[in-house]
């Protein structure tokens, strides 16, 4: 089956990018709700957590401490490298379960927010990258989160810049809200249907 991942640095509107991919039929697999699942869920991955960050990263009934651990990654790059080193080989592993699950469809896409950071774009055949300029990124993440401007480009140094992520993409898609987002996906799209009647992993 044609896998391709699909990123773009927060507040590029790569959901919203996926979503119209589902409205033509095709399967998302969100990389980044799965990962905040499996934190959850995922009893070896929760003892793991524990054990590298402390008694306070889950709270009594077991529900994970987002503001304690947001606290420490955002800061500390080689923090958020020891978790990411924990939740992306789980990850990774429940996307193969989720793509044995996958049938009778063309393509399927993989969203994740670090896709080209973890290199889980090397476990897709394309990419696509999504891209808004920086300003309109960081508006929308205001309106969205509810966050200072100090905490979004704090988030924003953690991610490979667009420049960096363009030289590993295989398709971009502009999201500046001048030009017409539709069009750009429904051509992807027509790409990739010939794409899969002719791959035969």
């Amino acid at each position: 089956m044609l896998k391709i991942g699909i990123t773009g640095g927060i507040g590029s509107g790569k959901t919203t990018v996926c979503r119209i991919f589902e409205l033509l039929g095709i399967p998302v697999f969100y990389a980044d709700n799965v990962a905040k699942t499996i934190m959850q869920t995922d009893s070896q991955l929760k003892n793991e957590i524990l054990n590298v960050f402390g008694t306070e990263s889950y709270s009594i009934d077991g529900q994970l401490n987002r503001p304690y651990i947001s606290s420490i990654v955002f800061k500390d790059q080689s923090q958020l490298n020891k978790l990411n080193a924990l939740v992306h080989p789980a990850v990774f592993r429940a996307f193969d379960r989720w793509i044995s699950e996958q049938k009778e469809v063309p393509y399927i896409l993989k969203e994740a927010a670090l896709l080209y950071e973890s290199e889980s774009y090397k476990m897709c055949d394309l990419s696509i990258l999504v891209i808004s300029p920086e300003s309109t990124r960081i508006s929308r993440i205001k309106a969205r989160d509810h966050i200072s401007e100090e905490e979004i480009m704090l988030r924003m140094k953690r991610q490979f810049s667009d420049e960096q992520k363009m030289k590993l993409a295989n398709h971009i898609l502009i999201n500046d809200e001048n030009r017409l987002l539709i069009p750009q996906i429904l051509d992807l799209h027509q790409q990739f249907l010939k794409i899969s009647r002719n791959y035969d992993h």
